[in-house]
């Protein structure tokens, strides 16, 4: 027969089981999370069971460029070696995506060593011609698909370097695996599109266009000088269409749209049936 115990009961014996950090008696619960140093506790935290945003967040950041900083993290919460991110759009990166367009093959490899899942573009990078072939073959002109932040996967094989050079000859001969090139915006035109566009009274509810000369010539070709950021987030490099009509990096669906006016420079923001409408330097339009 099962016997019901009193709440006072309950967190005697767990008390006795745990560090008395472990019990957040201010809930009533003796839910808990332990650090490495297993004298360290906190409370678990709101997004359990999912890893906290701010984690994942920093190992995909890291799987660019910090080869010990991975396995640390990797090594904390194994998991993490499948770990993705939306900067903003719905622009998912996975850490292995990470590492594969900057030609990281030290980072790629560990990463898959322990459980990343290889993809398209983790293949281009490390040049295996083979892998690529049969993919195209599986479905044609999928070359033409694009990775994080619209990164092509000819310039995945290009960041491979040498050992790769089979698939970046394999990908130019198809013709239509590398990034459509940005259309050139004047300094004029530049200057005029870049401020701050607030659609609200909160102090993140405002977008920062802002412009970036000196863009590294790797990928001046692909995006505009400017950036679109809201308050608070990673900033999106643009992509210019034409006619002041542009999408953010990764999202080519989105469409972001400048006019002039006679009260300054107007933006929309067309995102999937969501619309944002803001006038540079005023209050909010919608």
């Amino acid at each position: 027969m099962l016997r019901m115990c009193s709440r006072r009961s309950l967190l005697k014996f767990v008390s006795a089981m745990l560090p008395l950090k472990a019990i957040n008696a201010s809930a009533g619960t003796f839910s808990f999370e332990r650090e490495n140093n297993e004298n360290s506790w906190h409370p678990i935290a709101d997004s359990f069971p999912s890893h906290p945003p701010e984690l994942v967040r920093e190992m995909v950041t890291v799987a660019h460029f910090n080869l010990s900083r991975v396995k640390e993290l990797v090594d904390a919460r194994p998991s993490l070696a499948r770990a993705a991110w939306d900067w903003g759009f719905g622009d998912w990166e996975t850490a292995l995506g990470a590492a594969s367009h900057m030609g990281n093959r030290a980072i790629a490899e560990y990463l898959i060593a322990n459980g990343a899942r290889p993809s398209l573009f983790s293949a281009a990078m490390f040049g295996q011609l083979e892998v690529i072939k049969a993919f195209i073959a599986a479905h044609p002109h999928l070359q033409r698909t694009r990775g994080p932040h619209g990164i092509s996967l000819l310039a995945h094989a290009r960041a491979g370097g040498a050992v790769a050079h089979p698939v970046v000859d394999f990908l130019q001969s198809l013709g239509d695996a590398d990034a459509d090139p940005t259309i050139p915006l004047g300094d004029d035109e530049i200057t005029a599109l870049s401020g701050t566009y607030p659609f609200g009274l909160g102090v993140n509810q405002r977008i920062d266009v802002t412009a970036d000369r000196t863009l590294s010539k790797a990928w001046s070709y692909m995006y505009s000088p400017l950036t679109w950021t809201r308050k608070g987030t990673m900033g999106r490099p643009l992509v210019h269409l034409g006619g002041h009509v542009f999408y953010p990096a990764g999202a080519p669906s989105v469409r972001i749209r400048f006019s002039e006016g006679k009260d300054g420079a107007f933006m929309t923001v067309d995102d999937s049936g969501l619309t944002l409408s803001a006038r540079k330097g005023s209050a909010a339009q919608s």
